[in-house]
């Protein structure tokens, strides 16, 4: 018997702030990830990525124009194609939505890189680091 596998469409953010990224636990525990959730209907990837950094880790912020790339994992039998933009942190609120069973934790390049295990998004990570570093060093 074959199964249909379902394409689901999600919206990630990399906040960004002196120099660090936020990163938090995922809905199990086991993970740290970046603020991530699916695009409800009448949604724009962006909006959602806004929502989600919000609601998981209390983020409020200017998101960049365009995003910087997607990747695409599977879980529970579906594709999710994620959509990934980086947000400049202007805001970090002491309480939010997910706030009981999410923690957040602001990492530097190294780190960040070492926690995250998904490889699609590690290496959109990177790019922003390195498109970042090359921003100040051009200032």
């Amino acid at each position: 018997m074959r199964t249909v596998t379902q394409d689901v469409r999600q919206a990630a953010v990399i906040a960004f702030r002196a120099g660090r990224i936020c990163l938090v636990l995922s809905s199990g525990g086991k993970r740290w990830v970046v603020p991530k959730g699916c695009i409800e209907r009448g949604q724009t990837a962006g909006e959602t990525a806004l929502q989600e950094a919000w609601e998981e880790a209390g983020l409020l912020g200017v998101l960049g124009r365009e995003p910087i790339g997607s990747y695409i994992y599977h879980k529970a039998g579906m594709t999710r194609h994620v959509t990934v933009f980086h947000m400049e942190v202007t805001e970090i609120a002491q309480d939010w939505p997910e706030r009981s069973w999410r923690r957040r934790r602001w990492l530097g390049r190294t780190q960040v890189e070492a926690r995250i295990q998904d490889l699609g998004l590690r290496k959109l990570v990177r790019k922003f680091l390195t498109a970042e570093s090359q921003a100040l060093a051009h200032s």
